[in-house]
């Protein structure tokens, strides 16, 4: 058997695909060559309409949003994009303060990277969404809990309202895995930081707290499920 008649072997598996969304195309395509030679099949876009022909052609499973863009800021744009999609994003922004990086994960970021940036920890931080899982006690892998209206599966990293599913980002299901993973249990916000791998400060699971309650309590001023533990953090408590 010649060379050219050698069976084909197994198809590997495809790398993440990426959409970098930034208005400066020497960025772009800098990042396109880095994250290329990192493991990463990357598209561009440098608005707003040319991510929205991008997301209707392809399905990414990580968004590089930048902020700071003519027309359309990256602001509204990921609260469009959360509207029908809940593929993972990244915010990569000049905006380096607080009230920004909170206003992003409000409307839906999973993580927020200032420029000037090492590409090193990019990479990182990227690798580190598309790895965010739950993690589900071994002896129960189709362990669910029951959260009123809600049901939350720890195998699957899944919520659901009756048969219907409900977003969460990638941060939201790892924070909710990680306090489903020891109910009853209170759990520090230092230890929720780790446990879910969010970067920032304890800031940042106090805003993915707050939107969890929006998508399971009926009362989010009295909250049954996700309860602050004063002085200490958040405890779940399902039915």
């Amino acid at each position: 058997m010649t060379p050219s008649e050698t069976l084909p072997s197994e198809e590997p598996e495809e790398p993440p695909h990426l959409l970098i969304v930034d208005d400066d195309s020497r960025l772009r395509a800098v990042l396109r060559r880095y994250l290329q030679r990192n493991g990463f099949r990357v598209s561009e876009a440098g608005n707003a309409p040319e991510t929205r022909t991008q997301m209707q052609s392809f399905e990414f499973d990580l968004i590089v949003l930048d902020v700071m863009m003519p027309g359309e800021s990256g602001f509204d744009l990921l609260s469009s994009i959360r509207r029908t999609s809940r593929v993972p994003v990244l915010m990569l922004t000049a905006m380096s303060e607080a009230g920004d990086r909170v206003n992003g994960l409000e409307r839906g970021a999973d993580d927020y990277l200032a420029k000037p940036f090492e590409p090193r920890e990019l990479v990182l931080r990227l690798k580190n969404i598309l790895s965010r899982v739950p993690i589900a006690p071994a002896a129960e892998p189709n362990r669910q809990l029951s959260l009123g209206e809600c049901r939350f599966d720890l195998a699957r990293g899944e919520l659901l309202r009756g048969n219907e599913p409900v977003h969460l980002t990638a941060g939201e299901a790892a924070l909710l895995g990680a306090l489903a993973a020891k109910p009853g249990v209170p759990m520090s916000r230092e230890a929720l930081s780790a446990y879910s791998q969010f970067s920032g400060n304890e800031r940042t699971v106090d805003v993915q707290i707050t939107r969890l309650r929006r998508k399971i309590e009926r009362d989010q001023k009295f909250p049954r499920y996700l309860q602050t533990v004063r002085g200490t953090g958040y405890v779940l408590k399902p039915d």
